[in-house]
């Protein structure tokens, strides 16, 4: 059986990341498969900077491994890339930035350009045979080339809107709810605020099954002080 582990919005929760890819890696009992992480590995949470460090490295040998872009990631690099003083700036700093900056010490200029740059490069979207694995969501009606990537990044479902995109069911984060995941016929959402609760759920998906997660792995942390 070929599956893929779908992991939601980190937000510097390393601890979380870490032990995610523990019980991935049990959960596969030696095999491999596909991970997606869904975006959003900053603001907010302890240490972006290890989060992005580790995912720079590729960190599951023998597995395909695909890291999405999320909104925050997307105002990191807006931030940095216009400097201080600026509007984005003050932006993502009240969002959360200012938990990433103190990973570098506090100063903007220490962010390493190979940073800023690796999450610039994240695509926007990812697809398998079943699929549409998104951080936030897809307008319907409206073909995947054509999609705004402000609808990718910052799109909000309502919460009854089970709909899938086409054939393909969505998979994404972004819209947290921590009694989650919601698990709708054609849309998961993963987004339980693991960097506030402690508590991240990973999906597991059935590569040749249509549809949600075959089951789901939960893990425990402890909840942010903040």
């Amino acid at each position: 059986m070929s599956l893929t582990y779908v992991v939601p919005d980190l937000h510097g929760r390393f601890d979380l990341w870490c032990a995610g890819l523990e019980r991935i890696a049990a959960h596969a009992a030696g095999g491999a498969g596909s991970i997606v992480v869904l975006g959003d590995y900053v603001d907010k949470g302890p240490d972006s900077r290890r989060i992005i460090e580790h995912l720079m490295a590729r960190p599951a040998d023998r597995w395909r491994f695909v890291a999405l872009k999320g909104n925050h990631d997307a105002l990191m690099v807006e931030a940095l890339r216009e400097g201080a003083k600026t509007t984005a700036m003050q932006d993502w700093l009240e969002k959360g930035g200012d938990a990433v900056l103190a990973c570098y010490g506090g100063d903007p200029a220490a962010v390493p350009p190979a940073h800023v740059a690796w999450l610039a490069r994240l695509p926007l979207m990812h697809l398998d045979r079943h699929r549409l694995y998104v951080h936030a969501g897809v307008e319907a009606g409206i073909p995947l080339a054509q999609q705004s990537e402000q609808t990718l990044l910052n799109k909000r479902y309502p919460k009854d809107d089970g709909s899938p995109f086409g054939a393909l069911h969505v998979v994404h984060g972004h819209d947290n709810d921590p009694d989650g995941p919601l698990l709708l016929p054609g849309r998961s959402n993963l987004d339980t605020l693991a960097w506030r609760t402690g508590r991240l759920v990973i999906g597991v998906f059935d590569d040749a099954r249509p549809g949600g997660p075959l089951e789901l792995i939960e893990v425990r942390g402890a909840p942010a002080d903040r």
